[in-house]
């Protein structure tokens, strides 16, 4: 072989030498969907672009979360059905629909069971938060972790609601959950589950007179558009879940599961930092962009779902009363009650 030959020979190497050695730069990344049913600016999927910076960074770019707002792919339920069956690998969802899969989370769905954020924190991330948790991965999903939506209130185009006699026979949507439904029922409204996607042109269109959601939701979804009222109720703390499937989160590598993990709980600070200082700030600009506020006394709130307490144990039991009730009363417990 001449001299040419060689140096033509070495350069090669030397050129496929420094290719390989940049082989991870051009892996194609894996790519996670996450799925959510709120606007793009709401606080859920903030929080959501939170967590893909930082799985992002933790993985040299080996994993690509790709955010999917405002039920793109399909509804909540959708996108937990997608979950079970490995064709979607997240979504960060309420409550509502959830309880069809794993009855206990239903106790969450109580009015009026926590006062105040801390005491649902107190809970959530606690014992018994764990323990409903625990429940999924039976059923093909895996938490990563409680987020939130915050306190529920009633808006509607009816009239102010000043007090309980003020909710009846309005008609009003709420989530696909039983304790929703009932709840509504025992404060004199007329309910309607719908999912939240058709909710804005049912409001629009007359569908519904009214709806509930937190502060952060009513401003980002812009139902000031379409509502006139607004009643300050806290009818419900609405805790949210990070969701992935458990086909696709088995197929990673146990780096990328800490990294998914601990990029979850990350985000799930800073949503919940966004929902806290949201609600400091929300209700102002819902007063500027015309709605008016009420704050009617929620004593007499209160007071009227008793009814549900007694007779949500079966349903958070799954269909078995004494299991349902004890875990009310160990909340209860905890809470102080």
């Amino acid at each position: 072989m001449n001299m040419r030959s060689k140096l033509t020979k070495l350069g090669v190497v030397a050129v496929l030498s420094v290719l390989l050695a940049a082989a991870p730069a051009f892996a194609k990344a894996k790519i996670i969907k996450v799925s959510s049913t709120t606007q793009p600016t709401h606080i859920y999927n903030i929080g959501l672009k939170h967590f893909a910076d930082i799985v992002k960074e933790k993985s040299h770019g080996e994993l690509e979360v790709q955010i999917f707002p405002a039920a793109q792919l399909g509804s909540e339920r959708d996108a937990v059905e997608g979950l079970q069956l490995g064709t979607l690998e997240m979504t960060l969802t309420s409550t509502g629909p959830l309880g069809n899969f794993v009855p206990e989370i239903k106790l969450l769905n109580l009015p009026f069971l926590f006062k105040n954020r801390d005491e649902a924190y107190k809970i959530l991330d606690g014992e018994i938060g764990t323990q409903i948790a625990n429940k999924f991965p039976a059923i093909g999903i895996r938490s990563l972790g409680w987020y939130e939506n915050g306190f529920r209130h009633i808006t509607n185009n009816v009239r102010p609601i000043d007090s309980l006699k003020d909710m009846k026979g309005i008609k009003i949507r709420v989530m696909e959950d039983s304790l929703f439904i009932a709840t509504m029922k025992s404060l004199g409204a007329s309910p309607l589950p719908m999912a939240f996607g058709e909710l804005y042109t049912a409001l629009e269109q007359g569908t519904v007179d009214a709806q509930e959601n937190p502060l952060v939701n009513i401003d980002a979804s812009r139902f000031y558009e379409v509502q006139k009222y607004l009643a300050i109720t806290g009818h419900f703390y609405s805790p949210a879940m990070l969701l992935v499937s458990e086909i696709f989160f088995q197929g990673l590598s146990q780096e990328h599961k800490d990294i998914i993990i601990s990029a979850a709980t990350s985000a799930r600070d800073f949503e919940r930092n966004l929902s806290i200082e949201g609600d400091k700030t929300t209700e102002a600009k819902l007063v500027s962009n015309g709605m008016i506020v009420s704050h009617p006394d929620k004593a007499e709130f209160v007071k009227a779902v008793v009814p549900v307490y007694k007779a949500a144990a079966k349903d958070i039991g799954g269909g078995d009363a004494a299991a349902g009730q004890a875990l009310i009363d160990k909340t209860l417990k905890e809470l102080g009650r």
